[in-house]
């Protein structure tokens, strides 16, 4: 096992702190790449979300491009973000009443406003095409939960068992994945039933994925031909049009590392992704006062 990647913060002469990173990549089912322990195990969080919405995809044949792309998002509330909810909403015969994501801070306080209410609206669609009750739709033992955590084990290739779960902070339930199984969920993405229209839909709308600056958004609009998709606590999946799939993995949770990480780890695998390469931290005369990149 390779020692992992280190993402210091530098404040003029003191480096600061240091952050550690894990890093795998895999293609056609092997590891060809990694920094630090690929079997780390780490919550998916809402990496998950394009996983998730393959339900959506194979339930509803006529949805567009936005509806399946705010499905697999972390929106930023924007009005346009809260249209594509609505948007999907309606054409799914769902309602706003019906969501349970709970409201969000620093949000306006409808639930549609938060970061999750893309893949709630999904959840939503996917319990009226299977017949299943709406009211509930997040708790695990729903039909809906326990067929999402299948979903999550197949695309990885484990037994459901092995998928460790949690609540997540919209009430629903996470999953927890080593993080070459991660990848290679990524890697196999448009393998998979649906996936392909998921894929084509973050590609044509990746403002719709995270939004105007999202590490996710910005890494696609980088990359052309790549999907990405940032879970909290720091972490990014991401994967190429050929079928190579990334997940790089913050040790301490801190997302600020994770740029930096992605730039270094990137151009181990041919990729450029230099812009991403320095974070830059203003102080409170809006002066450059730290630096944020590669030990």
């Amino acid at each position: 096992m390779s020692e992992p990647l280190s993402v210091a913060v530098r404040r003029g002469e003191i480096v600061e702190s240091v952050h550690h990173v894990h890093a795998v990549a895999v293609q056609d089912g092997a590891v060809v790449a990694s920094a630090g322990d690929p079997s780390l195990s780490a919550s998916l969080r809402s990496s998950a979300k394009p996983i998730q919405a393959l339900l959506l995809a194979r339930a509803r044949e006529n949805l567009g491009e936005d509806d399946l792309a705010i499905a697999s998002a972390s929106h930023f509330g924007t009005a346009v973000h809260v249209e594509a909810v609505r948007a999907l909403l309606r054409h799914t015969g769902g309602d706003e009443d019906e969501l349970e994501c709970g409201l969000q801070p620093g949000r306006s306080p409808e639930p549609i406003y938060h970061n999750c209410s893309g893949k709630h609206a999904a959840m939503i669609a996917v319990c009226r095409a299977h017949g299943w009750p709406v009211e509930g739709y997040r708790f695990p033992d729903h039909p809906l939960q326990r067929a999402l955590a299948e979903e999550v084990a197949a695309a990885a290739e484990v037994e459901p068992e092995e998928v460790l779960t949690g609540p997540d902070g919209c009430g629903v339930v996470c999953f927890a994945l080593p993080l070459e199984c991660a990848a290679l969920a990524f890697a196999r993405f448009e393998m998979l039933d649906g996936g392909a229209r998921i894929a084509a839909a973050m590609r044509a709308r990746p403002l719709l994925v995270g939004g105007e600056g999202g590490t996710d958004t910005q890494l696609m609009q980088a990359l052309p031909g790549w999907i990405a998709k940032g879970g909290a606590e720091g972490l990014m999946c991401a994967a190429s049009a050929d079928g190579l799939g990334m997940a790089v993995k913050c040790a301490d949770g801190n997302s600020r590392a994770l740029r930096p990480a992605l730039a270094a780890f990137g151009a181990t695998l041919g990729l450029d992704l230099s812009a991403f390469a320095e974070l830059r931290l203003e102080n409170s005369h809006g002066e450059i006062a730290a630096t944020v990149s590669n030990l």
